[in-house]
């Protein structure tokens, strides 16, 4: 039965006789019994309770080795039924003078299991004498079951053992100090190491020691671990003396030792960094990690600065990367950045995004002017611009804006920056904005004049996306404002971009467009509505709380808050509060504007409410009726650039009305959606006009906030499955809410997708499921999805997949959350489709004609001529089959106008199968082709053609969203707009 089990058959028909054997009264046939039931039966089996009294019969037998055999059965799979029936008597066991050694040992294990199952087993008032008791056993077996069961125990309730700490010293005196162990506890010279680590884990769950003898006895214990453990040859030393170390530093730190002891603890883990072998040079970085939570050491961490600095060389550099982020303060704080930024143009790609973030936080924290924090950030954008999140140039943008003496210099910076001949995009926004609003100031300088500025600034407008589009748009109004007078030749060459965009598809870019040209015929008035952005509020910076949030380290939770207490924090950069004493900013001060996010290259734009979604259907549930509260306050420059729209609970008054689910993938919202607000009527003409987006908040004019509450997804789904369908990461759905991004991997007919569930808002997202469906053709078991996910969070879920054979179905994620009472349901198309199992393998003329010939005709060779195909040149198509993981190879087909392409297709069916296809062009008619594929496979041939034909007959295109239907004038907020102009 068990090798039948172990080929993966099913073998629920033997359960019983399994269960059956327990009870037999020969040794042989009771040992098989126990033995299968342990393998083939969990905690929760029905089969078991049928068990239950026959091996209570065994354990409170006189026969050792039945008692053996029970004990161990429930301590691999004892659930709570056996833990309230058979606690009482395994207890008596464990403290029994009569039962032997090896029984002993197994009944402590056996109620570490009960134990764990059902804490109120374990009575404390009972129990905590008999615990200490335990302790002054001298068999080492006994000992260490008892130390594991004791580690349970003070981690639940270490008040109730407090006689056990003594003991606890005395059998570390014992192993350490006078090695009275006995030959076979010995390993490698070591006295029973694992009964010195499970002690001293113990040790570290009592909050003090205050008995000044066991207090001293404990440390001479601790100096000789400190002072016998080296670096040896043999790897298995190596092993348990460097697990008895480390956990006897994190005693130490517990214990908040003198200095003297940590500067020798220090110095020990100096020596393990400097060694080449990087297993203990890793594990020497972790441990100098957790010794920063240690007040009054940081001074001598830094004498190993250099050495740590070196180990970024390694290839895992998490953890010299964590040292150094912690180790960072004022006096440093200039040559670890420096050295990061080196070091990032070689990093490995996993490794930039992180390296960027903590570089920049870095230079926030412990900036010594601000200078040369905009130099580090600009750097920062310049060498790795992919890898550097949204957050990080925000906030540059916010000291920028806070502090005058530094406006000339940051515009001054972006200017050189904008005169290299390739800088990324994100560069191209930042230089932007800062111009945008400071250029005025290097008027005088050469080379940044209005003209020029423009000039430089409007080369990188056709390279960039329609995101950064809305920004230099901003800068064009913002440089016309500054040259009033106007300069004709200027304003004309503004106002033709203007022209061209006022009927650009994009709402955004065409309501910008529409804005900035009326706008920008107000002469004069132009510089009362375009003035300078206002200052920022002080506020906790969104880099630093994003690494909060992210951050994972091995130590206690405990120690993580006490690390964050102790961490000192820079007053180098100050944001100020500008704001008027009423809470409101001066009349004619910009309002601030919502964009699209910008943190993927696939658009991000709003999809209108009538929407057709091909990709999910989206759902929302009448939220309850909730009592008012004050609206939070926003976060500013989130409002201008950020790509978090919408955060926080709705303001209140708010008038929600369901989207509901209509035909498959089309979600429909009502126009009452919209937050109604009321204006005054003679402020409406002062209200400035720099609207960025349908979702927008004008909070900094005196008015109510304007807020589009939707929940409706942001871009275009089936864009974005379709693009994953060509690669193997990308953003999958994206709503106010929540995002949903995929990693993926292929081997084989086995994949690994990794789910980015992240949170955009500063408000956790409640009754979170992820339910995969498959389709018959696909295996996938996703892991556990956590219920919550806190603000401003991203959880991983991992999916394994694996193909048994071919097929065009679909796989479907069925994703729903609750934000506050609001349930938001939506269904969402996997890309885990036939070309991700297929292998683009180059076959030669040798190897393509002879089984080329051998599949003749159907159903293993099919031929359809394509009509309707998208006209394209042969090197498009080309592209379009390496793409779908098809490989074309050239010179097989004597004809130009045709093409040739192979790949081996994986499933669990048909393992490896090569694939061949022939596609024939007509010059004079691109809209059709003759396609022919063969395989092996007859399901396979039908499938892959099907799949080629609709790669090249069909391309996602946005569908165009419907006029908005009209409104009351009361509630429609177009209406209220209308007057801004």
């Amino acid at each position: 039965m068990l090798y039948i089990y172990m080929l993966g058959y099913d073998v629920d028909f033997g359960h019983m006789e399994a269960v059956s054997l327990i009870s037999a009264p020969k040794y042989p046939e009771k040992q098989v019994g126990y033995i299968v039931t342990s393998c083939l039966l969990n905690e929760n089996h029905d089969f078991l309770r049928l068990a239950i009294n026959t091996v209570r019969n065994d354990i409170i037998g006189r026969n050792e080795t039945f008692q053996c055999l029970a004990l161990t059965m429930v301590g691999n799979i004892g659930g709570r039924e056996f833990a309230e029936s058979l606690a009482p008597d395994v207890q008596k066991l464990i403290i029994s003078s009569s039962c032997r050694p090896l029984v002993r040992k197994k009944a402590a294990l056996c109620l570490l299991r009960l134990y764990r199952k059902n804490p109120d087993v374990v009575n404390v008032d009972g129990w905590a004498d008999r615990m200490a008791q335990l302790l002054d056993e001298r068999d080492l077996g006994v000992l260490t079951s008892s130390m594991s069961l004791l580690v349970a125990l003070v981690s639940n309730n270490h008040e109730a053992y407090w006689s056990c700490l003594p003991k606890c010293v005395k059998i570390l005196e014992r192993l350490a100090r006078n090695q009275d162990v006995p030959q076979e506890y010995t390993y490698y010279g070591i006295p029973s190491p694992w009964l010195q680590v499970k002690t001293m884990r113990a040790l570290q769950y009592f909050p003090t020691v205050e008995d000044p003898n066991t207090r001293r006895s404990l440390f001479e214990v601790l100096q000789r671990i400190l002072m016998g453990t080296d670096v040896v040859k043999n790897v298995n030393k190596n092993n348990a003396s460097h697990a008895v170390l480390f956990e006897a530093l994190a005693l130490v730190m517990h214990l908040d030792a003198e200095k003297e002891m940590m500067s020798q603890c220090i110095a020990l883990l100096g020596k393990f960094i400097a060694v080449r072998e990087p297993n203990i040079r890793y594990l020497g970085l972790e441990n100098m990690t957790r010794m920063l939570m240690v007040t009054d050491v940081h001074d001598i961490i830094k004498r190993h600065q250099a050495q740590i600095i070196t180990s970024l060389k390694d290839p895992d550099i998490r953890r010299a990367l964590d040292l150094l982020y912690g180790m960072c303060d004022v006096s440093n704080a200039k040559d670890i950045v420096e050295e990061l930024l080196q070091y990032l143009s070689t990093a490995d790609f996993a490794m930039r995004e992180e390296l960027s973030l903590k570089a920049a936080i870095l230079a926030e924290k412990f900036a010594p002017d601000l200078s040369w924090y905009v130099d580090v950030i600009l750097q920062l954008i310049d060498k790795a611009g992919d890898f550097v999140s949204d957050d990080i140039w925000f906030r540059v943008v916010q000291f920028v804006t806070n502090n005058e003496d530094l406006q000339p210099y940051a515009a001054a910076k972006a200017r050189e920056y904008l005169d290299k001949p390739a800088i990324h995009e994100t560069m191209v926004k930042v230089s932007a904005y800062l111009l945008g609003e400071y250029s005025h100031l290097l008027a005088r300088r050469p080379g940044c004049s209005p003209k020029e500025i423009f000039s430089i600034i409007h080369e990188k407008l056709p390279t960039v996306s329609m995101s950064t589009v809305a920004i230099l748009l901003s800068t064009y109004a913002k440089i016309l404002m500054h040259t009033q007078p106007a300069d004709p030749e200027l304003q004309n060459q503004i106002w033709t971009i203007f022209n061209k965009y006022e009927s650009c598809i994009e709402v955004e870019i065409q309501q910008r467009a529409v804005e900035y040209f009326a706008l920008s015929r107000k002469g004069v008035a132009l510089m009362d509505i375009l003035a300078e952005m206002p200052k920022f509020p002080e506020r906790q910076s969104s880099l630093i709380k994003k690494a909060e949030d992210v951050e994972v380290d091995t130590a206690e939770q405990s120690a993580i808050k006490l690390r964050a207490q102790q961490q000192q924090t820079s007053t180098a950069l100050v944001v100020a509060d500008q704001s008027s004493a009423n809470g409101t900013s001066p009349v004619n001060q910009l309002g601030l504007v919502k964009v699209p996010s910008m943190s993927s290259s696939v658009d991000h734009n709003s999809t209108d409410p009538g929407m057709a979604q091909p990709n999910g259907t989206l759902t929302k549930v009448d939220p309850q009726p909730q009592p008012p509260s004050p609206s939070p306050s926003p976060d500013l420059l989130g409002d201008l650039l950020g790509p978090l729209a919408i955060e926080g609970p709705p303001v209140a008054g708010e008038s929600e009305q369901n989207v509901v689910s209509g035909l498959e993938g089309v979600a429909a919202v009502d126009a009452a959606a919209i937050v109604p607000v009321t204006v005054q009527t003679n402020a409406v003409e002062n209200l400035p006009c720099w609207m960025g987006s349908p979702r927008f908040l004008l909070d900094r004019a005196g008015f109510s906030d304007y807020m589009l509450w939707l929940y409706i997804p942001i871009g275009n789904i089936a864009e974005r499955f379709h693009a994953l369908c060509l690669k193997d990461s990308g953003v999958l759905y994206e709503d106010p809410y929540v995002q949903i991004g995929i990693k993926a991997e292929w081997r084989g007919h086995h994949g690994r997708l990794v789910l980015f569930l992240g949170n955009k808002n500063t408000s956790p997202l409640f009754s979170v499921q992820a339910l995969i469906l498959p389709p018959s053709h696909l295996k996938m078991e996703l892991s556990l999805v956590p219920e919550t996910i806190p603000p401003r969070a991203q959880v991983q879920c991992p999916l394994e997949v694996m193909n048994l054979r071919p097929s065009r179905d679909v796989a479907v994620l069925d994703f729903s959350y609750k934000f506050n009472t609001n349930m938001v349901n939506v269904k969402l198309r996997l890309p885990a489709v036939l070309n991700k199992f297929l292998q683009p393998i180059t076959v030669s003329a040798e190897e393509f004609f002879p089984q080329w010939r051998s599949l003749s005709g159907p159903p293993l060779k099919l031929q359809e001529v394509v009509r309707g195909v998208r006209p394209m040149p042969l090197l498009e198509m080309a592209n379009l089959f390496n793409s779908c993981h098809l490989i074309v190879c050239p010179g097989l087909d004597p004809n130009p106008n045709n093409l040739v392409a192979s790949t081996t297709f994986y499933s669990e069916s048909t393992r490896a199968m090569l694939c061949l296809t022939r596609i024939e062009t007509d010059p004079a008619d691109r809209t059709q082709l003759r396609m022919t594929v063969a395989s092996g496979d007859p399901t396979l041939t039908f499938e892959l053609k099907e799949f080629i034909k609709e790669q090249l007959v069909s391309i996602p295109t946005a569908p165009r969203p419907p006029a908005p239907a009209p409104a009351a004038p009361s509630n429609d907020p177009g209406a209220m707009l209308a007057g801004l102009l």
